[in-house]
């Protein structure tokens, strides 16, 4: 298939949007973590505490009618007045809070660039499988139904001077506290020169995918379907101010269109520090006393009688490090064959890639000691909750391997020389709830 042009942005691009939001008495009720962190268990739940909760569309089943089923329901909540669609263009800004948290950000659209534009920089590797889904449900409903999570620093600018002063002083369009005890409001920002004014803020910047990475990348496909459908022609540079009007604040001209933008949450990471937790594995079939005697021909192994006594002594290990459980008991390995690891890393990564643990995880502990891949197949991902990965790993008659989360500054260091961590390697929070505010792609039915 011929790739067409698509166009290049003359920087990091907020625009403006028509947000579609819950009408609804109870918001936390119709709202959702994103897609990736709910298992089956969650879904039954939410479904459970709302009927138009978000859920049925984000997830809306598993037959192949699914993609046309989460079409038809978004439709009928809009058409009957569950959804509404904001009459104003805005850049919203979004604030969590909670015990430990507060982090503060603007959700617009913001303009696709390819890596190497080197304005939105990803850090992770993707896998098909979840981007084919994706790109399914986006082209099916016409609508990103949730941000992805971008970093920037800001450094005390405008953009983040103007988000904490709207915090503090104006009235919430939208304020809800969901079940974790996170408080979520939301603000919109439609005067024209305070979006110029983060316009400029921002353009000159350049933004980290935190989270999201099979949603950009699942952007970047629709918006080359788009461009390859339409012909050549439209593939000039996306410039002018971010806006949806006209006058200050409207639309960039040169022939930017509704898929050349992707739904986000835009944070300044020098104001509000992300939260980075590890997401952990599971080897079905692989039994543990399988895994820890195989791992003793490369690594130095230490048991302990119960995983909260292993989990304190694999947060003090030195990296790599890795704990290995099924329930019960938890052996902690440490200290790998330095050779053996230097053998099995692919030519052309930077120390600082090779030294992470999730590097050594999926080039040598997986495919050499163990001789699995760490792809959808073969291994199972638990965001966060160690004793899920354990009780998972029990059920399965397997090997859950938990692990410390990367540091921040390792993977803001990767990305910046253009390397990507290996597939689910971090989890960054706190993420944006989703079912506060969605975009379309085309014009909403009448209600």
């Amino acid at each position: 298939m011929a790739h067409p042009e698509l166009p290049v942005p003359d920087g990091l691009v907020l625009r403006p949007f028509r947000g579609v939001r819950f009408a609804v008495d109870d918001l936390a009720a119709v709202t959702s973590p994103p897609y990736d962190l709910i298992g089956e268990t969650g879904v039954r739940e939410l479904l459970d505490a709302h009927p138009n909760n978000v859920v049925r569309l984000i997830l809306p089943g598993t037959d192949h009618h699914r993609y046309a089923e989460a079409r038809q329901t978004l439709h009928s909540w809009l058409s009957s007045g569950v959804l509404v669609t904001d009459e104003e263009p805005a850049v919203y800004v979004y604030e969590q809070s909670g015990p430990g948290i507060l982090q503060r950000g603007l959700i617009a659209e913001v303009a696709l660039a390819a890596p190497e534009q080197r304005t939105i920089l990803p850090h992770e590797d993707v896998m098909p499988g979840p981007v084919a889904d994706r790109l399914a449900l986006m082209r099916t409903t016409e609508a990103n139904l949730e941000p992805i999570f971008l970093l920037y620093g800001g450094r005390d600018g405008t953009a983040t001077r103007l988000v904490d002063l709207i915090a503090a002083s104006r009235t919430p369009l939208v304020e809800t506290e969901t079940g974790d005890g996170i408080a979520h409001r939301l603000w919109a920002v439609t005067d024209p020169d305070e979006l110029a004014a983060i316009d400029t803020d921002l353009r000159p910047r350049q933004a980290l995918i935190a989270d999201g990475h099979h949603r950009y990348a699942t952007y970047r496909a629709l918006q080359a379907d788009h461009h390859l459908t339409a012909g050549p022609g439209d593939g000039a540079a996306v410039r002018g101010r971010t806006g949806g009007g006209t006058g200050p604040g409207s639309r960039p001209h040169g022939g930017a269109q509704p898929w050349d933008f992707g739904l986000a949450l835009l944070v300044d990471s020098d104001a509000y520090p992300p939260d980075l937790k590890a997401i952990h594995r599971v080897v079905p079939g692989l039994p543990l006393e399988e895994a820890v005697n195989r791992a003793k021909t490369a690594w130095q192994v230490h048991e302990h009688p119960d995983l909260a006594i292993g989990l304190a002594a694999l947060r003090e290990a030195r990296e790599p490090a890795f704990l290995l459980t099924a329930g019960g008991s938890a052996h902690l390995i440490t200290d790998p064959d330095r050779r053996r690891v230097q053998r099995a890393m692919p030519a052309g990564r930077s120390a600082r890639w090779q030294a992470l643990n999730t590097s050594v995880l999926a080039e040598f502990l997986l495919p050499r000691v163990w001789g699995t891949r760490d792809d959808e197949q073969s291994v199972r991902i638990v965001h966060h909750d160690p004793e899920a990965a354990a009780r998972l790993a029990r059920d399965c008659g397997g090997t859950a391997v938990l692990m410390n989360p990367l540091a921040v500054d390792d993977v803001l260091a990767v990305a910046a020389q253009g390397e990507r961590v290996p597939r689910k390697s971090t989890s960054f929070g706190p993420k944006p709830r989703t079912g506060l505010v969605m975009r379309l792609l085309t014009p909403s039915p009448q209600r």
